[in-house]
C-alpha cells in the first residue's frame, strides 16, 4: 500500500545521493596539480610580502638607533646590534645637546618580532622623559612609571642611561636592571658601573640612584646586552663576565670601532656554530689619549 508523497521523497533522496556521488569523484591529476600550483603561488606571495614587511621593520629599528660610529670631540662611540630573530629587542640611541650627549641602551625581555615592536615604545618613552629632565635617574624613574602603567601589556625591560659631558669626560649614569657596564681605565683598572635600581615594570615607585665617573684619556667604556654573557658554545658553556673582561683587555685600543669588532669577534668565535640564544648588542665609548680634537 502506497502512502502519499512516498514516491516523491524517494526520488528526491536518489537525486541528492547522485549529486553527492558526483562530487566525490576523484579530481584529475591535472586539476590537482593546478590547485597545488595556485596554493604554492599564494604561499610564495604571502612569504614575500612578510619578508618585505620584516625588512622594512628592521630598517625602522635601524633608523631609531644611533649610527654605528659617532664622534664627539675626543670621544668615539661605536655600537652594533645583532637580532637573533628577525627584529632586535635591543636598542641604542644617542642624543646630543651642546657638549652633553645622552646615551640610552635598552633591552626588552624576550626576542623576535614582538620584542622588536616594543622597542619603538620604549625609545619613545625615553625620548619623552629626556625632554623633561636630562638627569639619568629622573629619566629612568619616569620611564619605569610609564611602563608600570601598562604592566599588563609591556614586557619587562632593562635600561642604561648615561649623560656624557664631552668637555671634561664626566659621565653620570643610571641603570634599571641592566648588566653592569665595564669601565677599563688606561692604567688597567676595571670598574663595574651598577648604580641604579630594578628592572623597568616591576615596582612603580622603585628608587633609582645615579652613579658618576670621569672618563680620562685612554679610558674605555663597554655597555652590552645580556645576550653577550649568555652566548653558548657547543659544550653549552656561557661566555660570561670573565671572558668579556679578558677580551676587553686584549682588544686593540686604536679606536672604538676596533674594540667593538674585537669583542664581537670573540663572542662569535666562542659560539662558533651554536646559534645565538638572545639579541647581541655592544656599545664602546672611548676617549682618545690626547685631547686635541675639536668638539663637533
Amino acid at each position: 500500500m502506497s502512502h502519499p508523497g512516498f514516491n516523491g521523497g524517494l526520488a528526491t533522496r536518489r537525486a541528492v545521493e547522485l549529486q553527492v556521488s558526483r562530487s566525490r569523484r576523484p579530481i584529475s591529476g591535472r586539476a590537482q596539480r593546478q590547485q597545488l600550483e595556485t596554493k604554492l603561488a599564494t604561499l610564495q606571495k604571502d612569504y614575500s610580502d612578510l619578508h618585505t614587511e620584516v625588512f622594512e621593520a628592521a630598517q625602522v629599528h635601524r633608523r631609531l638607533c644611533a649610527p654605528r660610529l659617532i664622534r664627539y670631540g675626543d670621544f668615539e662611540v661605536a655600537s652594533e646590534i645583532f637580532a637573533v630573530r628577525h627584529l632586535a629587542g635591543d636598542f641604542f640611541t644617542v642624543k646630543n645637546s651642546g657638549s652633553k650627549a645622552l646615551l640610552s641602551f635598552g633591552d626588552i625581555c624576550g626576542k623576535g618580532l614582538a620584542a622588536g615592536m616594543w622597542t619603538t615604545l620604549l625609545v619613545g618613552l625615553v625620548g619623552a622623559r629626556a625632554t623633561v629632565s636630562s638627569e639619568p635617574e629622573s629619566i629612568v624613574s619616569g620611564v619605569n612609571r610609564d611602563v608600570c602603567l601598562m604592566a599588563s601589556m609591556v614586557p619587562l625591560a632593562s635600561l642604561f642611561i648615561a649623560r656624557l659631558d664631552t668637555t671634561d669626560g664626566k659621565l653620570e649614569y643610571c641603570t634599571a636592571g641592566h648588566p653592569p657596564a665595564m669601565l677599563l681605565r688606561a692604567n688597567g683598572k676595571l670598574e663595574m658601573l651598577s648604580d641604579g635600581g630594578l628592572l623597568l615594570g616591576v615596582v612603580p615607585n622603585a628608587p633609582y640612584i645615579k652613579g658618576t665617573v670621569d672618563l680620562a684619556p685612554g679610558d674605555l667604556l663597554l655597555v652590552y646586552s645580556d645576550g653577550v654573557l649568555e652566548s653558548l658554545n657547543k659544550a653549552d658553556e656561557e661566555f660570561g663576565l670573565a671572558r668579556l673582561e679578558t677580551e676587553l683587555r686584549q682588544a686593540p685600543n686604536d679606536s672604538a670601532e676596533a674594540v667593538l669588532f674585537s669583542v664581537l669577534g670573540a663572542v662569535q668565535d666562542f659560539a662558533a656554530t651554536h646559534p645565538l640564544v638572545d639579541d647581541l648588542s655592544v656599545v664602546i665609548v672611548r676617549r682618545d689619549r690626547s685631547n686635541t680634537n675639536p668638539i663637533h
